[in-house]
C-alpha cells in the first residue's frame, strides 16, 4: 500500500473529508467531522486508526505490524505499520472497521446527514 491508494480508499467513503489540522506533514481523514484515520505524508510509515478496545489487543498480540497509536489513546487506537508484512485487505477491513466505529457513535442527526450524502452517492 501506498499513501495514494490509503487517500483514495478513505475518501471513497461517505461522508469523508481530508485536511491537515496538526500541521502540513500529517493528513487527517474524518467522517462527519470526526477523525477515523491520520498518517504522516513525509514518511507514510504507519496510519492510525481507531479500534474496539479489545480487537485493538488481538491484533497487536497477531501482528508485530499493529501497535498501540502512536500519540494517541493507545486503548482505542492502533498504530498500523505499513512495511509490507501486512496484506492490503488487512490494512483496508482495519480502515473500514476505524470508519464503522466513529459512524456508529455519530448522533442521530449526523447520522441521518450521512445516509442523504449515502444515497446522494448511488
Amino acid at each position: 500500500m501506498n499513501v495514494e491508494s490509503y487517500r483514495e480508499y478513505c475518501l471513497s467513503k461517505p461522508g469523508v473529508t481530508e485536511s491537515c489540522p496538526f500541521g502540513p506533514d500529517t493528513l487527517v481523514f474524518k467522517v462527519m467531522d470526526k477523525m477515523f484515520a491520520l498518517t504522516s505524508l513525509v514518511t507514510f510509515e504507519f496510519i492510525n486508526l481507531k479500534c474496539d478496545p479489545e480487537r485493538a489487543q488481538e491484533l497487536r498480540d497477531q501482528y508485530e505490524a499493529i501497535r498501540p497509536g502512536y500519540h494517541m489513546n493507545k486503548q482505542h487506537w492502533n498504530s498500523v505499520y505499513v512495511d509490507g508484512t501486512l496484506s492490503d485487505q488487512l490494512i483496508y477491513e482495519l480502515i473500514d472497521h476505524s470508519y464503522e466505529l466513529i459512524v456508529d457513535s455519530l448522533p442521530k442527526k449526523l447520522k441521518i446527514e450521512l445516509e442523504e450524502i449515502r444515497n446522494a452517492q448511488e
